[in-house]
C-alpha cells in the first residue's frame, strides 16, 4: 500500500516550476535601477490592444512620470509627418512622385537639381539635402514653415535626387509645410485634424503651447541637472516637434500595426515601411535585418524610440526625460522585444556611469598634469627643441577649437553647434575643457620660463 502511495505521489506530483520571466513591468523597474534614469515612459500593444502603459521615476518638477506624462520624442515625429503626407496623397491633394517644387510655391535653392526632387524623395531621405549644405543656423531661426523654405533657398544639394541617402531634418521640415500648403491648414492644426483626432491622440501635439512640456535632464558625472530644451525645433516642425504621452504612443503603434482606426490604406501604409534600395530606409520609419521597424529620436534633454515587429505583431515605445552620452531607450526596446519572444533580454549596464566616470578621471588627470606642467615650466625651459615641444600642450586646444566639427564627422556630418554641447554631451564637454585650458596654462608658463630663462641676468629686475 505504500509503496502504491509512493508511486501515486511520484507521477501526480507537479513539477517543478520553471523560472518565471520577468514581467514586462518587473523588467521595466529593473532598467530604471540599472540605467539610473530620473524618467522613463513605456507602451506596448499587441494585434490591437494596448497591453501595458506606465511611468516610472520623476520629472523636472518632481511628480511621478505616468503614462499620461508629454514627453518630446524628436525625431520620431517623422513617421507622423509621413503619415500626414499620405492622408494627402490619398485625397489626390499630394503626388508622390512629381517634384516638391511644382507643389511647394516659393521651394527654391541655389542648386537647379533641387527641382527634380520629388516628395517621395523628401520622405526616404534620398533627395541630396544634408546637413553639410543646408545654412542649419539660418533654418533654425525661421519662425514659420514658410519661412524655413525661403531660408533654404541659398543651401544646395550634396548629390542628384534619388541617387544617395543622407538623414537630413530639412526634408521633414518641407514635408511638413506642403501638408500647409495642400491642407490650407497650419500644419499642428492639421495633425490634430486628421491624425491626431481621429485616433483619440488627445494630449498628442507639435507645439508646448497646445502641450505643456516639463524640462528635461542632462547627466554631469553622475549628476542629473533640469536642463531646457534649447532652441532647434520650431513649433510645428515635421522633423522632431511632436510631444505626447504613452498612452498616445499606443494608440499611434496599433494604428501603424494596420489594427484599429486606419488613417490610410493598407497598400499607403506598406509604401511607408518599405525600405529604398539605397538605404533600409522608409518613410519615417527604419527597416532593421529582422524585419522591426524602427525609428529613434535624440533631442539634447528628451529620447525616444518606436518599434513594431511584423513577426510577432507587438509594437513599443519608449521615452525619457533626458539625453546623455548614452541613450539606454532602444536598449530597454530591444529587451521588451526579447521578452515577448519569449527570449531573455540581455543586461543593461550601467554604461553612462562608466563612461561618464572614465570622463571625470580624464579631467582630473588632465588638470592635474596641467598644474605639474605649470610648476615645472622653467626646468622643462632648460631644455633644447623648445619650440617642436610646445606642440603637445596646445593639441588639447585645437581639440577644443575643432570640437563642434569633430562631433559632426563622428556623427555622419550631422550638424552640431556650441549650445549643444551644453546638454547631452555635458561630461565630454567639460574634459575637453579642462584638458584645453590645462594646455593652455602649461603653454602660457612656458612661453614665461623661455624668456626668463633667456634673459640674461644683467638685464633681471633687481628685487
Amino acid at each position: 500500500m505504500k509503496l502504491l502511495l509512493a508511486l501515486t505521489l511520484i507521477f501526480w506530483a507537479p513539477a517543478p516550476a520553471a523560472t518565471p520571466e520577468p514581467t514586462i513591468d518587473a523588467y521595466l523597474r529593473q532598467a530604471m535601477d540599472s540605467t539610473g534614469v530620473p524618467g522613463l515612459s513605456v507602451v506596448v500593444t499587441h494585434n490591437g490592444e494596448i497591453v501595458h502603459a506606465a511611468g516610472y521615476g520623476h520629472d523636472a518638477d518632481g511628480r511621478p512620470v505616468t503614462a499620461d506624462t508629454p514627453m518630446r520624442v524628436a525625431s520620431v515625429s517623422k513617421s507622423f509627418t509621413a503619415m500626414a503626407v499620405m492622408t494627402l496623397v490619398e485625397r489626390g491633394k499630394i503626388k508622390l512622385d512629381e517634384p516638391v517644387a511644382a507643389q511647394l510655391p516659393g521651394f527654391t535653392m541655389a542648386d537647379p537639381r533641387a527641382a527634380r526632387v520629388t516628395v517621395r524623395h523628401l520622405l526616404n531621405q534620398t533627395s541630396g539635402l544634408s546637413d553639410r549644405t543646408v545654412d542649419i543656423p539660418a533654418t533654425e531661426s525661421a519662425i514659420s514653415l514658410a519661412d524655413y523654405v525661403t531660408r533654404l533657398s541659398g543651401s544646395r544639394l550634396t548629390a542628384d535626387p534619388g541617387t544617395h541617402y543622407e538623414y537630413c531634418n530639412a526634408n521633414y521640415d518641407l514635408a511638413a509645410r506642403l501638408v500647409e500648403v495642400a491642407s490650407g491648414r497650419p500644419f499642428g492644426a492639421y495633425l490634430r485634424e486628421r491624425v491626431f483626432g481621429p485616433l483619440g491622440m488627445t494630449s498628442s501635439a507639435v507645439s508646448d503651447k497646445d502641450v505643456p512640456v516639463a524640462e528635461g535632464y542632462n547627466s554631469l558625472f553622475g549628476v542629473w541637472l533640469p536642463q531646457r530644451e534649447p532652441a532647434g525645433f520650431l513649433d510645428d516642425s515635421g522633423a522632431g516637434g511632436v510631444i505626447t504621452t504613452a498612452a498616445d504612443m499606443g494608440k499611434w503603434l496599433i494604428a501603424q500595426s494596420g489594427d484599429g482606426r486606419p488613417l490610410v490604406t493598407r497598400q499607403s501604409l506598406a509604401t511607408m515601411h518599405q525600405p529604398t534600395k539605397l538605404r533600409p530606409y522608409g518613410m519615417g520609419w527604419g527597416i532593421e535585418d529582422n524585419g522591426l521597424l524602427v525609428h529613434s529620436g535624440n533631442l539634447f534633454t528628451y529620447n525616444a524610440v518606436e518599434a513594431i515587429s511584423p513577426k510577432t505583431g507587438y509594437g513599443f515605445a519608449v521615452m525619457t526625460n533626458n539625453a546623455t552620452l548614452y541613450d539606454p531607450t532602444y536598449d530597454i526596446m530591444l529587451g521588451l522585444t526579447a521578452l515577448t519572444e519569449g527570449r531573455t533580454p540581455e543586461g543593461l549596464g550601467g554604461d553612462r556611469q562608466l563612461y561618464e566616470a572614465v570622463l571625470g578621471v580624464l579631467a582630473l588627470v588632465a588638470a592635474g598634469l596641467g598644474v605639474l606642467g605649470v610648476v615645472r615650466a622653467r626646468r622643462w625651459a632648460a631644455r633644447r627643441w623648445i619650440v617642436l615641444r610646445l606642440v603637445p600642450a596646445l593639441v588639447p586646444v585645437a581639440v577644443l577649437a575643432a570640437f563642434p566639427d569633430l562631433l559632426s564627422f563622428l556623427m555622419n556630418g550631422r550638424e552640431v553647434e556650441w549650445a549643444q554641447l551644453t546638454r547631452f554631451p555635458l561630461p565630454l564637454t567639460i574634459t575637453v575643457l579642462v584638458a584645453a585650458l590645462a594646455g593652455l596654462g602649461v603653454t602660457i608658463a612656458r612661453v614665461l620660463a623661455i624668456r626668463s630663462v633667456r634673459t640674461p641676468a644683467a638685464e633681471r629686475p633687481r628685487s
